[in-house]
């Protein structure tokens, strides 16, 4: 089959969707189809990382366009880089030809929606596979109204998008719900959760070493927040606790990754003159084991407006280096539901957000009783990229919908081979 991938980012930006994509994107390699991605030309995080326009790699054929990079700082400037990203990936999708599936994500958000118009002009099935909900995402963290235009606009289109889809593939229970409720069928949503890196991920003693002495964290206790700083998990109660934490010289709140709220945990650190905060960027994936390993004690925060609307997938990479970890957040969700079957109960605290006291009391009994062994979690078989990318590609490679082309049924292609 011919198949085209469509995402603000892949290979080798180093976000989670990027890394969620590529091994989609190789995995279908190797089953002898032809894969094209369409991403930007900038790194997701940091746009001064510019990749090349054309490139094959790994016998993926990759075409990245170039958008404005206006920054993240404020509303406007999300919109500007979102549409001008739109309009340069509807110019190339007009000049692509037919595919037989197209596999859309949702960065930028309408993305998905240019994937149902390309194939109800062109042919091809439509997988949509929901990284996360906008305008829903958008309405909870405050940046548009509810009953705005714009709010109004975004719903209709995404609501098109779904329903012009042959498959609709989300990552938990709750974002199945949220979609089953806009009155979408449930017989066309795959409840998919995404997969941890487990060949590039495992506790590394070697590696935790060395990441701490590079970092000056030797003889720490060092407590870990990695992935993507947002709205959507809000790290105010854990920098109240680094703040109430700041006469202990053996305590280190380590911030790894980026983000529009990155640059927020840096100026909360500096006016309050915390020296037991340390931010870091993403980590290249080679690095991965020795950062997650570097943390005796690692934190998952989910707002409490954003259940089923964003994804907790840093949890998987947690549960695969054994680390215990702190949960903030609303006390029903994907990681609660995980929490409840860990086969030990005292590997994962929780605390709701503004419960600072609770989140001190986790880091302190941590950092007073430390050990650093550490022991995969049995969970963790549940989330290997071995046991659900199988589970996307045969939903990819499903023959069991014919796409309309103007209204008109048109037969499948034969698979071609690259």
């Amino acid at each position: 089959m011919k198949v085209l991938l469509l995402n603000q980012c892949f290979w080798p930006d180093v976000v989670a969707t990027a890394q969620q994509l590529t091994d989609l994107g190789v995995a279908l390699h190797e089953r002898g189809h032809r894969v094209t991605v369409i991403a930007g030309d900038r790194g997701y995080d940091n746009s001064a990382l510019r990749f090349p326009r054309r490139e094959t790699w790994n016998g993926i054929t990759i075409r990245r366009i170039s958008a404005i990079s206006a920054g993240k700082q404020t509303r406007w400037q999300r919109a500007l880089n979102f549409g001008s990203f739109i309009g340069a990936c509807a110019w190339r999708l007009a000049l692509m030809p037919r595919q037989d599936v197209v596999v859309a994500l949702t960065s930028p958000p309408l993305i998905s929606w240019l994937a149902s118009i390309f194939t109800r002009l062109k042919g091809g099935r439509l997988i949509f596979w929901v990284m996360d909900l906008n305008p829903d995402e958008a309405i909870a963290a405050g940046w548009l109204k509810r009953d705005s235009f714009t709010s109004k606009t975004l719903a209709r289109l995404l609501h098109s998008s779904m329903n012009r889809s042959d498959r609709i593939v989300v990552l938990d229970r709750f974002a199945k719900q949220r979609i089953v409720e806009k009155g979408i069928g449930e017989d066309k949503i795959e409840v998919i959760s995404p997969w941890s890196h487990d060949n590039a991920v495992q506790f590394d003693q070697e590696g935790r070493e060395s990441f701490r002495a590079a970092n000056r964290l030797s003889g720490k206790y060092v407590v870990m927040y990695a992935g993507n700083h947002s709205p959507c998990h809000p790290l105010d109660t854990l920098l109240e606790a680094a703040l109430k934490m700041r006469e202990r010289d053996d305590v280190v709140f380590c911030f790894v990754g980026g983000g529009s709220e990155q640059s927020r945990v840096e100026e909360f650190a500096g006016t309050n003159q915390l020296r037991n905060v340390l931010c870091l960027p993403y980590q290249p994936l080679r690095k991965l084991s020795a950062a997650l390993s570097a943390a005796d004690l690692h934190l998952v925060v989910m707002g409490d407006a954003f259940v089923g609307i964003v994804h907790p997938s840093k949890v998987y990479n947690i549960l695969a280096i054994g680390s215990p970890f702190v949960y903030i957040g609303p006390a029903i969700s994907h990681v609660t539901d995980i929490i409840a079957q860990l086969a030990d109960p005292g590997a994962a605290k929780t605390a709701r957000h503004g419960d600072v006291d609770a989140v001190t009391k986790y880091v302190e009994e941590g950092a007073d009783g430390r050990t650093t062994s550490r022991q995969r979690s049995e969970l963790a078989d549940q989330f290997r990229k071995e046991v659900l990318l199988p589970r996307l590609l045969e939903v990819v490679e499903a023959r069991d919908t014919a796409p309309e082309v103007l209204g008109a049924t048109v037969t499948p292609a034969k698979a071609q081979s690259a």
